[in-house]
């Protein structure tokens, strides 16, 4: 995986690798696990992004499977109400270029990406496990899309590692938004130091590491209240809406 950017050819890619593209003019990516023969199984809010109710909606664009006047021939209409759907790659990429997320990166390399949301300082586990549940969440759903607090990349990072930030019941919060809001909220937040320095290049400076620490305190490797749960033990909790009495877990080797 390169400083700059995690753009691979196809032909490199394996069953269960987390893949992504960006949308929106690098504003937001979508994200899915391939599973091999051509085929991707990501989340989306039934091929619509778009709903926060938010400014954001005006940012983000569909993450389904791209709209043509001719149908895929080799992809399946999603179901009505089926958040996980499986795509072509093309289909899945909408005409964006392919990347590759990166996992058990090093702090050092996480803090130097400019841009959030390509790597996690969390460990991937081995291909199979990470295709089952990628195949066993399109059987049998992940839940309800929230841009915000459980979405594709959430969906994404929970194949590659079993892991989820539990909240009153709400799975995901993989960060996400955080690669999206981070960059303003830093520099609100560094607003104060307007007190101490009036060096426009000490302000950005102090924003950009607002940014990164709010970055690395959000990732799925760092954070306290994540939880080890199997696919077929999420899944009818789900169904059930069991999911607030998961008691959170410091998982052991998050990261290096």
């Amino acid at each position: 995986m390169g400083l700059l950017s995690n753009r691979v050819a196809r032909e490199s890619l394996k069953p269960g690798d987390h893949i992504y593209s960006w949308r929106t003019a690098y504003v937001y990516a979508h994200h899915g696990i391939y599973i091999g023969d051509d085929r991707v199984i990501h989340f989306t809010r039934r091929g619509q992004e778009v709903g926060t109710g938010t400014v954001l909606d005006l940012l983000l664009v569909s993450s389904g499977p791209a709209q043509s006047p001719e149908p895929c021939p080799t992809c399946t209409p999603p179901e009505e109400g089926s958040g996980v759907v499986s795509s072509c790659l093309n289909c899945f990429l909408a005409g964006g270029v392919l990347y590759r997320f990166g996992y058990a990166v090093s702090p050092a390399l996480f803090l130097a990406k400019a841009r959030g949301g390509t790597c996690t300082l969390a460990s991937s586990e081995p291909e199979d496990i990470v295709v089952h549940r990628a195949k066993y969440l399109y059987e049998n759903g992940f839940g309800c899309y929230n841009v915000f607090k459980n979405n594709c990349k959430d969906f994404a990072i929970y194949c590659k590692t079993g892991l989820l930030v539990l909240d009153q019941g709400t799975i995901g919060h993989s960060g996400q938004t955080v690669s999206i809001i981070g960059g303003p909220l830093a520099a609100v937040l560094s607003t104060p130091l307007r007190l101490v320095t009036t060096n426009v290049y000490g302000m950005a400076a102090t924003a950009v590491g607002v940014y990164c620490a709010s970055r690395y305190a959000a990732d799925v490797g760092m954070r306290r209240d994540v939880t080890k749960i199997s696919v077929e033990d999420l899944t009818s909790r789900l169904a059930v809406g069991l999911l607030q009495v998961i008691e959170p877990q410091v998982a052991p080797n998050l990261s290096h």
